[in-house]
This record gives structure tokens, C-alpha cells and sequence, in this order.
């Protein structure tokens, strides 16, 4: 099943790329994180889109999606486009499914808005963020090359970052990734200005204060959200750690639930995507 591709207005003036797979049933917004875009979600989306509206979105300065050219790529940005995105699309009530930065997103989105959620996914991510994961993530940002000289090329720097996916993952990955310039190299499509940012050597105490402020209103934004909330961890995850997804669903959230997945770190539906759709295929489908 392919989905069709259209430009959806967002907020600040952008327009944003965005996938759809199906036009009936409840609306599902599926949303990546850091780094990737909307064809992360090809092989779950496929298996919901009959009972579902499912849709994905690439972040605005990722994919197909405008660039910035002001740089606001915070969450509060973030969240604006899915209300603009939404809005446009005519979707009120809807199931938010969010990985990594996506997920911090759809948490937010979820408790600014709870009377519209119908149900919520959050992949791999939570209020507190385990530190091993998030400094390799922006390691590996921070030494990616500005251009490659052919796909394969990218596709063996994203296999050294996924060990644990599948070589089609990689391959599809690698291939809606990249964009060809003019002189015939090809370049990441997400904006340089993430990789500029994680190049800049950054203060490790202020580093510290500004996520703990940020853990601070998501364990808040949580505790509102009073729909149907599956977790998933993968097992060997250095991004979500086990004592924080624990305390989100027993502590936070009023209707949560844990779903560990094997054979996976962070990246949980590329790593391994049959059991990720054996632990959020009940779940939804449940839902529907």
C-alpha cells in the first residue's frame, strides 16, 4: 500500500509534507523523531490504515517539509503545526502516535489538548531522558557530513546508527533521506541548522537545567491526559530508561499501559517492526 503525498499549511507560514494512507475512520497522526521523516512509519501504518485515517507528518526542517528560515524548531513550534496541520485537515478527535522527538510532541499536544485525544502512542521517549542515548544521538548529528557522493554511501552511515534494523529499513531510510543538488552530490534533507546547533559546544549545567524544565511540564502535561496511553520501551534502549517508563504509566498517566519491546533500542519500529505491530496493533485496534 503506498500513500499519497500532499503540502499541508502550518503554522509560522510553513507548509508541511505529509503522507496518507487511508481517508476513513478515526484519524491517526503519526509523528518521527529527530532526524528522520514520515516513511519511518511504512511498515506499521499499512497494517492500521484499515480501520484508521492514518497520517504522518515530516517535522517541519526534516523531509519535505519547509525549512525555518527563522529557526524556530522548538516544541512549542512543534506543537503549533499539529494544531495547525489538524485544523486544515478537518480533524478534531484523533490518536496521536509520536517517537523520540515526536513523541515529546504528541505528550504535549495531548495535554494542551486532552478532550481531543482519542487515543495516544509515546515510542522510546519520555519526561526524563536517559543521558547515553541523548548524547549519542547528537554525536552522531554532529559528525554527519554535509553531502555524500552517492546514497549508498549515506545508507552505510545510517546502518552503522541502526545496527539492529533491517537491510530494507536502511535501504528506505537512505533513500528518502537525501536529496540530489545541483552538482550532483546529495545532502541530508534536514535543515543544517540542527547539525550547526549540535556542533556548537554547549554549556553541560545549562544543558541539564533546560531539560529538567522540560521533564518538569511533560510529568504535568502527562497527568492530563486522560485517554487510552500505551508506552513502548524497546528493551536495550539507552533513551527511555525502564524506572522512567514505569513511573509513566504507574505514577502519571491515569490510563497507561507498558509495552516492552525485544530485539530493539530506540528506533523501535525500524529495529523491529513485527513486534513493535504485535504490541500497538492490539492496542489501537482495540481502540478503533
Amino acid at each position: 500500500m503506498q500513500p499519497s503525498s500532499q503540502r499541508v499549511p502550518a503554522s509560522d507560514g510553513l507548509a508541511l509534507h505529509c503522507l496518507e494512507w487511508s481517508r476513513e475512520g478515526v484519524p491517526m497522526l503519526l509523528l518521527h523523531g529527530f532526524g528522520n521523516e514520515a516513511r519511518v512509519w511504512d511498515e506499521f501504518a499499512p497494517l492500521v490504515a484499515p480501520c484508521y485515517r492514518v497520517l504522518a507528518l515530516d517535522h517541519r526542517g526534516h523531509g519535505d517539509s519547509d525549512r525555518d528560515p527563522e529557526r524556530r524548531y522548538g516544541y512549542d513550534a512543534l506543537v503549533r503545526d499539529v494544531e495547525a496541520v489538524t485544523a486544515h485537515l478537518g480533524i478534531g478527535r484523533l490518536v496521536l502516535v509520536g517517537h523520540s522527538m515526536g513523541g515529546r510532541t504528541a505528550i504535549r499536544f495531548a495535554g494542551a489538548h486532552p478532550g481531543r485525544m482519542a487515543g495516544l502512542v509515546i515510542v522510546d521517549v519520555g519526561p526524563d531522558l536517559d543521558w547515553r542515548g541523548v548524547l549519542k544521538i547528537r554525536d552522531e548529528a554532529a559528525r554527519t557530513p554535509d553531502s555524500f557522493a552517492s546514497v549508498r554511501e549515506y545508507e552505510s552511515l545510517v546502518a552503522a546508527a541502526l545496527p539492529m534494523a533491517g537491510a530494507d529499513a536502511i535501504a528506505r531510510l537512505a533513500r528518502h533521506g537525501l536529496r540530489r543538488r545541483a552538482d550532483g552530490r546529495f545532502e541530508p534533507k534536514i535543515d543544517p541548522a540542527f547539525r550547526e546547533g549540535m556542533r556548537r559546544d554547549a554549556d553541560p549545567k545549562e544543558m541539564v537545567r533546560q531539560t529538567q524544565g522540560d521533564a518538569d511540564e511533560l510529568w504535568e502535561a502527562l497527568r492530563r491526559i486522560p485517554c487510552p496511553t500505551l508506552v513502548v520501551r524497546g528493551a536495550a534502549s539507552d533513551v527511555l530508561s525502564p524506572e522512567t517508563a514505569e513511573r509513566m504509566v504507574e505514577e502519571a498517566l491515569p490510563d497507561g499501559t507498558l509495552a516492552v519491546v525485544p530485539q530493539a533500542a530506540h528506533a523501535v519500529m525500524l529495529e523491529n517492526p513485527r513486534g513493535f505491530a504485535d504490541a500497538v496493533g492490539p492496542f489501537v485496534l482495540g481502540e478503533a
